[in-house]
């Protein structure tokens, strides 16, 4: 991803060892951009003692070791990345893309008529608005790397459950507030459960632990429930690599 120049920005120290950076614009996107365009600069600047950079919808969290580094040292590091953005515009890489099959209501989508109730629309078009979009994964959350995304283009934001889940499914596609997402890993939860992904997205044993990263593209594809074994447990990859893999496997060649 890029950015011609970086948004307005607020720096507050998170603690002794950390940086809070705030991109203050009235433009959400542009915030956006320029919090993960400056957390890539930061994780690929090679400066001595920088931990880390965790960037959200309109933040990034600037982790040091303080013993190595000051706070006023970052600080500077983040101003010159922040200079830096506009510099290296067009040279991101193009986003990954995954094709995302997903059975949607009954036992793997518990909420999916609560939602369409509660939005005053039919269940079919609940659907019809979650698989009619593309998402841009926008960060990653709790757990396990969940990719958080822009809701679909439902009437009213989604309330969440008044009694969360002391467990939801791995592959669960569930949506509160404006955002969607899908759960990597069973956990608790109180999104709004529409539907479940046979694909299994979290690896322990690849690293990253998840395929994809902020700024990739997510569709979301129906299918039948019956059809929900012939996909369990393949991985989530993106669809480049996902196309050679069967294309491999017609062929009979070893990828």
């Amino acid at each position: 991803m890029s950015v011609l120049a970086a948004a307005p920005t607020e720096i507050y120290e998170s603690g002794d060892s950390a940086l809070r950076v705030v991109a203050i614009s009235e433009a959400g996107e542009h915030n956006w951009l320029t919090v993960h365009g400056l957390a890539d600069w930061l994780e690929n600047c090679g400066a001595e003692g920088l931990h880390g950079a965790v960037p959200t919808y309109d933040s990034v969290l600037v982790e040091f070791d303080p013993i190595l580094v000051s706070a006023r040292q970052v600080r500077a590091f983040v101003k010159l990345g922040l200079l830096e953005l506009g510099r290296s515009a067009g040279s991101a890489t193009a986003p990954q893309e995954f094709d995302v099959p997903v059975v949607y209501g009954g036992e793997f989508g518990p909420d999916l008529e609560r939602v369409a109730q509660h939005q005053g629309i039919s269940v079919d078009e609940v659907i019809r608005l979650h698989t009619e979009k593309t998402y841009t994964v926008r960060c990653l959350g709790a757990p396990a790397g969940s990719p958080m995304m822009d809701g679909p283009a439902f009437p009213k934001p989604v309330p969440r459950l008044k009694d969360p889940r002391l467990s939801v499914p791995a592959g669960a596609v569930a949506v509160a507030g404006r955002q969607a997402v899908i759960a990597p890993a069973s956990a608790p939860g109180g999104w709004c459960v529409i539907g479940q992904t046979p694909l299994s997205v979290l690896n322990i044993r690849r690293e990253p632990l998840v395929p994809y990263k902020p700024g990739d593209i997510l569709r979301f594809r129906q299918i039948r429930a019956e059809d929900f074994g012939q996909y369990h447990g393949v991985e989530l990859e993106p669809q480049a690599m996902a196309s050679a893999d069967v294309d491999l496997e017609k062929s009979g060649a070893q990828p």
